[in-house]
């Protein structure tokens, strides 16, 4: 994409890949590296940072794209692929494919609650242990689905057993960016 645009007003983002909070000054020239999943990444002052969906508007000129709707619940219930289809909206902000493609997500699990509705919790993981950018993408995650019909809890936990590698990304992943 590489776009350039410059910030209307001082922006919250969060530093790649340490996850740092940082705030950009309004005035700042940054270029646009990706807009996956309704958070932006940009390069600025010589370093990435990812900007949250709402902070987007202090890009100057920038419309975030309308991303596609999750699947909808077959006749008004709730169902596993309509979380699954959430989790493939989230993104690594240094990689252009979604957490389920890159082989993020270990487990996914579902639960009717007596009072009404369903929890779920997701295990998953980060491509690299000191990745800081870990409980930005795991609350990008657990949001996207605490969103969806029929969830009354989400919980994402971040784990490290075993050990992400390439070699856990589906076929499609891999073709994405190019490995196969």
């Amino acid at each position: 994409m590489h776009k350039e645009s410059v910030l209307l007003r001082d922006c919250p983002a969060a530093e790649i890949p340490a996850g740092t909070p940082a705030m950009l000054p309004a005035g700042t020239t940054v270029i646009i590296t990706q807009t996956l999943g309704a958070s932006v990444t940009v390069r600025a002052l010589g370093t990435l940072y990812r900007i949250a969906p709402a902070h987007v508007d202090a890009l100057k000129g920038f419309v975030l794209p309308v991303p596609d709707a999750a699947v909808p619940p077959r006749n008004g219930e709730f169902g596993e692929a309509q979380v699954w289809e959430a989790l493939k909206s989230c993104f690594d902000p240094e990689i252009p494919l979604n957490i389920v493609d890159l082989g993020l997500v270990y487990d996914l699990a579902t639960e009717p609650l007596a009072g009404g509705g369903h929890r779920v919790e997701v295990k998953m993981t980060l491509t690299a242990p000191g990745c800081g950018m870990g409980p930005v993408i795991a609350e990008d995650a657990r949001s996207k689905i605490a969103a969806l019909p029929g969830v009354t809890e989400a919980k994402v936990h971040i784990v490290w057993d075993p050990a992400w590698n390439p070699q856990m990304m589906s076929p499609e992943g891999r073709q994405i960016l190019g490995l196969e």
